[in-house]
């Protein structure tokens, strides 16, 4: 992690409501129309030695129900004869039973160790698709949903060693060639794991590429795999393939292949030969000190320093720049100031704009300087931490007035992972590039508002929960708040038996379900026709938010779980259920 930009999430005030007053049950009826399928969905059970909480989260707990972002209303899912079945619905009252639009080569009963099947709508006319047995699937669909002459060609397939569910893909060009870029997740055994559960989470990332010349259309490009010790809540790739964002209770690392790992050796022989810093730094809280070394033929002609409100660049002679690159903070330019020592040493002072503030690195991302620390800061430092810590452990546990009394928690309050994190990859250095420390904002769901972006992700922040979009292409902006709903991380809490959780990509609605039958819609708050007044406050009440309950007729558990902005899908053993929750404009 070292050399990660350590952000946060920065939620927009205007979007909170801190005067929500809770959801209103209302009664009004909600249309549910059901079909019978024809064959069962192709459900796999967890197997005797997959018994660990990771498996129970990427297999047990999987969403066989596909929604395809591309087209309004389209969903998928794969029944036992390993049919690809589609369901795209135009009109409530004139459904049509789901259509086959693909069939599986291989005989998915025939594996014995096999996994779900799994998909991922990769673009408009994009597919990729696993049958659970090892083996992916790139496949060309032309425009899905709408046509019943629809007519999917395998591009690409192999075999790629354990069986796997897809996490996410994404289609690009790049070098003018068609690119798609998948994540596959597998949970594999780990003989050297003696004190844990036996098991790490594997990530790999394959990119596949056309191939200008030969038989063969696409070709794999290039495999990484990651490798953690817990299935990712979140993981996605950039829309540009350059990068990968994971959200997970423990940290993922790419796993070296040996000409990386005897680079990189040879990268750490050559610099502990280059012990010496480049050059050492002090600051004051008005200004900062460098000092460089000289050659002994460097003389005041030779040197060239510009200064700007943002950057600073040193150069000697012709040679390329000794120092150059955006300096953490702005400096008053016009009065930066360098001299040549007796020692003959090249001494630079930067004035602070902002006086006061303490300057963790000189110039962005370069670790080629020191900075020196002076023991009055040293000091400093020390005292100001001071009243952190005592001499004495626990020093005054009858304290009248504790900062938290745990009593006073609720049960739905407490949180099982404390440690979750929110990572940016970079796909050429293989690196993290960016982190974010999430603590007690328990994920919750993804959801995709844009199919061209990356997914949104869910995070419960004290009792709401708030969509967030990322945006690779905006370091600036690369986590944005889009929408919040009310109260709804303290909700979702007191739901034990939850199994999915979803939300309308135009934010109109929240909505989970429980393993069998009951699903809880939560819409946001609607004004209202008629008056109505708070008796305990004597004031009008403008507006309401309604929470509905829904009782589905099937005793069969729930496998699948999505929403669209107006339609709710259910996907039991032999049923698919649609809710119309909003009616269309």
């Amino acid at each position: 992690m070292a050399g990660a930009v350590h952000c946060s999430l920065q939620a927009k005030r205007l979007l909170l409501d801190p005067k929500f007053e809770g959801y209103k049950l209302s009664l009004e009826p909600l249309a549910c129309y059901q079909l019978g399928l024809d064959a069962a969905v192709a459900e796999v059970q967890l197997r005797d030695d997959q018994y660990t909480l990771d498996h129970m989260r990427a297999f047990g707990m999987y969403n066989y129900l596909h929604l395809d972002s591309w087209y309004q209303d389209n969903v998928y899912y794969v029944d036992q004869f390993g049919r690809v079945m589609n369901l795209s619905v135009t009109l409530d009252t004139a459904l049509q039973k789901p259509r086959e639009v693909f069939r599986l080569p291989t005989d998915l009963t025939a594996c014995d160790n096999r996994l779900c099947a799994s998909m991922h709508f990769s673009s408009s006319t994009w597919v990729t698709l696993s049958d659970g047995t090892g083996r992916l699937y790139f496949i060309k669909s032309g425009k899905r949903g709408s046509s019943a002459s629809e007519k999917w060609e395998i591009v690409f397939n192999e075999e790629l060693g354990s069986p796997f569910i897809i996490a996410h893909s994404v289609s690009f060009v790049k070098s003018d060639a068609h690119s798609l870029a998948v994540l596959l997740l597998r949970v594999e055994k780990d003989e050297l794991d003696t004190k844990g559960s036996g098991f790490h989470v594997t990530l790999e990332w394959v990119t596949i590429a056309e191939r200008k010349e030969g038989d063969q259309r696409y070709e794999i490009i290039k495999r990484r795999v990651l490798q953690g010790k817990s299935v990712p809540h979140y993981a996605a790739i950039e829309p540009s393939g350059d990068g990968l964002m994971i959200v997970s209770h423990k940290p993922f690392t790419f796993m070296q292949n040996e000409s990386d790992k005897l680079e990189e050796n040879d990268g750490a022989k050559v610099s502990n030969e280059k012990k010496d810093p480049l050059y050492y730094w002090q600051q004051t809280e008005d200004d900062v000190t460098i000092t460089v070394h000289l050659p002994q033929d460097i003389t005041k002609d030779d040197i060239k320093i510009h200064f700007s409100p943002d950057n600073v660049c040193v150069s000697l002679k012709d040679q390329p720049p000794l120092m150059e690159g955006k300096l953490y903070s702005s400096v008053d330019h016009e009065s930066c100031t360098w001299i040549i020592r007796e020692d003959k040493s090249l001494e630079i002072s930067l004035i602070k704009k902002n006086e006061g503030s303490r300057w963790p690195e000189l110039i962005i991302g370069d670790t080629r300087g020191e900075f020196v620390m002076d023991s009055s800061q040293c000091s400093e430092i020390a005292e100001s931490l001071m009243h952190l810590t005592s001499e004495v452990m626990n020093p005054n546990p009858e304290k009248e007035n504790p900062p938290c009394n745990a009593q006073e928690l609720e049960e739905c309050d407490a949180f099982l992972e404390d440690g979750a994190s929110l990572c940016r990859f970079d796909g050429d250095t293989l690196k993290v590039t960016h982190i974010i420390n999430l603590g007690s904002n328990q994920y919750l769901f993804s959801v995709v508002v844009n199919p061209r972006e990356m997914p949104c992700f869910c995070l419960r922040h004290d009792v709401d929960a708030l969509l967030w979009q990322p945006h690779s292409d905006q370091p600036e902006n690369m986590w944005e708040h889009i929408a919040t709903f009310n109260a709804l991380g303290y909700v979702q809490a007191s739901k034990q038996d939850k199994k999915f959780m979803a939300c309308a990509p135009d934010y109109s609605y929240a909505a989970l379900c429980e393993c069998l039958r009951r699903v809880f819609i939560y819409r946001q708050p609607t004004p209202l026709a008629t008056v109505l007044y708070n008796r305990k406050e004597g004031r009008q009440v403008g507006q309401v938010a309604k929470q509905l309950v829904t009782t589905l007729e099937a005793s069969d558990p729930i496998l699948g779980f999505q929403a669209t902005s107006e339609r709710l899908f259910v996907l039991t053993t032999k049923t698919l259920f649609l809710i119309k929750v909003n009616s269309g404009n």
